[in-house]
């Protein structure tokens, strides 16, 4: 998966298009991202000794195809570059289709 926790991203399809925040929580076998105040739902919860009950606003998780990663603040694509180091081949993130290192 190309995006990372703490990635700044934009939403480019669905309800909260547009929209633009901080990547808090990735879920890689489903495919899915957590963005900070984006896709927020309302939750229904039952209190218990710890807390009370009542309705929570939270965010709720977006499939990562909808999401593109921020760079100088514009959506771009994400690729790959090998380089060696040490003798050993790294791969790091670069921002298309400009090329440069994102990290």
């Amino acid at each position: 998966m190309k995006i990372k926790k703490g990635d700044k991203v934009q939403v480019i399809a669905g309800k909260c298009k547009g929209e633009q925040g901080k990547v808090l929580k990735i879920d890689h076998e489903k495919g899915k991202v957590i963005v900070e105040g984006v896709n927020m739902i309302k939750k229904h919860t039952k209190g218990n000794a710890q807390q009370a009950g009542g309705i929570v606003t939270k965010e709720a998780a977006l499939d990562v195809s909808n999401v593109m990663y921020l760079y100088k603040g514009k959506p771009v694509r994400i690729g790959y570059t090998v380089e060696v180091v040490d003798g050993k081949n790294v791969k790091k993130r670069v921002a298309r289709p400009s090329g440069d290192l994102i990290d």
